[in-house]
Parts: structure tokens; C-alpha cells; sequence
């Protein structure tokens, strides 16, 4: 009877606590006001130097994100010059290759079209040194290939990496169309453009970090940059991987790091953030607006290797139809292949998505770096 007692207390306790729950999401989750979100950095390696304004959302909004243009970005060396970004659309903003002192300091400016004026604060420029190189090795337990970098800097001063790649991969549509039906002459065509290879490319869209203030030697060894499934078909004709490298500084270091435990199921600098995770940019006149981003001076560091493992398949679609010339003709419908019969009579056809590459996202249009 006793033990009885006790079951059917805690049953009803159980209950009561689950009466009491009610969901909570903190105000800063759900705030409808849009702060301004600064992705950049000024590039100490005679290259252009980029920077994105947007605005953030909160974690419940799934409406695209907006951007801030219209907006004057400059540059401030603490010896005095001023160096402006040019906009370019899309709340982008460009600076051409200028000279950098790697004994100054550098902040950023940005004046918004409604008045409001932010400033960084002065940073070093962080040197970064050379990627020693970039290999990849099979995975047979998640059937994947895993991308690795190596590095070192022999004066033990960088210890402190941020890694961002871009990944390009040549891959087919299931098949070829070679006719083309022309709407203006009523006629079908052979295809000019060969729209069965395609490239695509694809940046990372995850924060990659690595120190090495508890080790020895200044060396990063075989650390994993990117994993690439076998069922993506990425690798299956020729892919590439371009491995961008940042020294930083320790607040900047730490700065990431916090960002990177914030976005783990969100993915970038832009997307809905489930806590507030501020960087070194403040409005001028009210230090305790939220800015999200960190601006900073690094030399960056790249180096693009191709691979061809022929891991994969190769794409598979719907077995395509057969329609007469007269019966397309009367009600032109998806693309051609080629003709079948004797006489010509009939034609082969797909889907838009079986035999048209550019479906996928890609392009026909070679990369300018591509391996032949």
C-alpha cells in the first residue's frame, strides 16, 4: 500500500510540473528591431578588401534577410590616411588593393543613410602565414571525402586561424538535348550551347577556427576543412577546393569562437542569431545599440587544389518519351533530345530537369582557373 502511495504521488507530482511549463523565448530573441549585422574585413594582402551590411532577424523570422545600402564606408589609418569603399550592390561594399602598413592601426567607419554613425576600434594588422598545403583523404564510415589543411609559422606569433573555403565541382545532367524548339520561327533547331556540363560553386557557410596556444609549435596538421559526401556527386567528374586562411587575434579568436557555439544550427554571420554575440563596432552616439560583426586587418592566405576520385554515380532520371513531330509541334512541351526513326518522324524528350545542367544551380560557363 505504502509503495502504492508513492507511485501515485510522484504520477501527480509529474503532472503539476508539467501544468507549470509554459514556452519562453528571451526578448532579444523575438525583438522586431533590425540591427545592423558588418561582415568584412580590410585584406593586407594587395587584394580587395570586401564588406557586407545587413540586417539581422530573429530566430522566428524566416522572411529573407534585407541589406543596408546606400551606406559610406571608410577605412582610418591611426597615421592619418582614410581609404573609401565603393558600393556594389546588394549591401556590398569594395575597396581596390591598397597599401598597407603592417606597423599601423587600422578602424572602421560607416555612416548610414539615416544619419547614424559606427566606428570600430583600432586593430593590428594580423600577418597570416603561407598554407603549407591541402590534402584529402577517403572516409569509408561516413563514405565522404575529408578535405585537410596544414600549416605552421616558424615565429610562433600567429596561433590563432580562421579557414573559409569556396568549392567547385564539374558534374552532367542525366542527358543530353541536343534540339531546341525556337518559339519566333515556329521550328526545332539544333542546340548551339551545350547545356549537359555544368560547374557549381558552393562558400563555406560554417565558422572554422583552430589555435595553437596549448601546443608547443605554431602548427595546424591535417585539420578538417571540409567534408564532402560521396552521394552529393561532387566528386564524381573533377571538383576543387579554394582554402582561404586568417591569422587573428586573440579577441578575435574568441570573438568567433562565441559566434561559432551561437550559429551551430544556424549556419552564418547572417542568419537568425539565438543570442546576442557582439563584436568591436559601436554606434558613436549610443554605445549600447547591438552591432553584430568584427572588424578586422589580416593578411589572407589561399591555395586551390583539384581532385578527380570518380566517386559517385551518374545521375539518374525518368526514361524519357517518344512524341511524334506533329504532336510536339501542336503543343511544344519540355526538351528535346534528338529524333528517332527512320524518317525522322518522332522525337525524343525530357524533363527540364533531366537534361538541362543549369537546374542544379550550376553554369555552363568554365571557371577561368579550371584544370582541362
Amino acid at each position: 500500500m505504502r509503495d502504492h502511495l508513492l507511485k501515485l504521488s510522484f504520477i501527480i507530482l509529474v503532472l503539476v510540473l508539467n501544468s507549470c511549463i509554459e514556452p519562453f523565448s528571451p526578448p532579444e530573441i523575438n525583438s522586431p528591431d533590425r540591427y545592423l549585422v558588418v561582415d568584412g574585413f580590410l585584406n593586407a594582402s594587395n587584394d580587395t578588401s570586401w564588406i557586407e551590411l545587413r540586417h539581422s532577424q530573429n530566430t522566428n523570422d524566416n522572411a529573407t534577410y534585407s541589406v543596408e545600402s546606400g551606406a559610406r564606408l571608410t577605412v582610418e589609418s591611426e597615421g592619418g590616411s582614410i581609404y573609401t569603399f565603393a558600393e556594389y550592390g546588394s549591401g556590398r561594399y569594395r575597396l581596390l588593393p591598397i597599401n598597407i602598413s603592417p606597423a599601423d592601426k587600422y578602424r572602421l567607419r560607416i555612416k548610414r543613410t539615416n544619419g547614424q554613425e559606427y566606428l570600430s576600434e583600432y586593430v593590428k594588422v594580423s600577418l597570416t602565414p603561407p598554407i603549407d598545403s591541402i590534402n584529402y583523404r577517403y572516409d569509408a564510415g561516413r563514405d565522404a571525402m575529408v578535405i585537410q589543411v596544414n600549416t605552421h609559422d616558424q615565429t610562433n606569433k600567429t596561433q590563432f586561424y580562421r579557414w573559409k573555403f569556396e568549392e567547385t565541382y564539374q558534374y552532367r545532367s542525366a542527358y543530353i538535348s541536343s534540339l531546341v524548339y525556337n518559339p519566333e520561327t515556329k521550328q526545332i533547331d539544333y542546340r548551339n550551347e551545350d547545356i549537359n556540363l555544368c560547374w557549381a560553386t558552393k562558400k563555406s557557410n560554417t565558422i572554422i577556427l583552430g589555435s595553437t596556444i596549448k601546443l608547443t609549435s605554431d602548427i595546424i596538421k591535417d585539420l578538417p576543412i571540409n567534408v564532402v559526401a560521396v552521394n552529393t556527386n561532387k566528386l564524381y567528374i573533377k571538383y576543387s577546393i579554394l582554402v582561404k586562411q586568417y591569422g587573428l587575434s586573440q579577441e578575435e579568436f574568441e570573438y568567433w569562437t562565441n559566434l561559432a557555439k551561437t550559429t551551430q544550427g544556424t549556419g552564418s554571420l547572417f542568419d537568425p542569431q539565438p543570442s546576442q554575440v557582439t563584436g568591436n563596432i559601436k554606434n558613436v552616439a549610443d554605445v549600447k545599440e547591438l552591432v553584430f560583426g568584427y572588424f578586422s586587418v589580416s593578411k589572407e592566405e589561399k591555395k586551390r587544389i583539384f581532385m578527380t576520385p570518380y566517386l559517385g554515380q551518374f545521375p539518374r532520371c525518368d526514361p524519357p518519351d517518344t512524341v511524334s513531330v506533329g504532336d510536339y509541334m501542336n503543343s511544344p512541351a519540355g526538351y528535346l533530345m534528338h529524333y528517332h526513326g527512320k524518317n525522322q518522324d518522332t522525337l525524343i524528350r525530357t524533363s527540364y530537369g533531366c537534361a538541362d545542367c543549369r537546374a542544379q544551380g550550376g553554369t555552363t560557363v568554365k571557371p577561368s582557373f579550371w584544370e582541362f
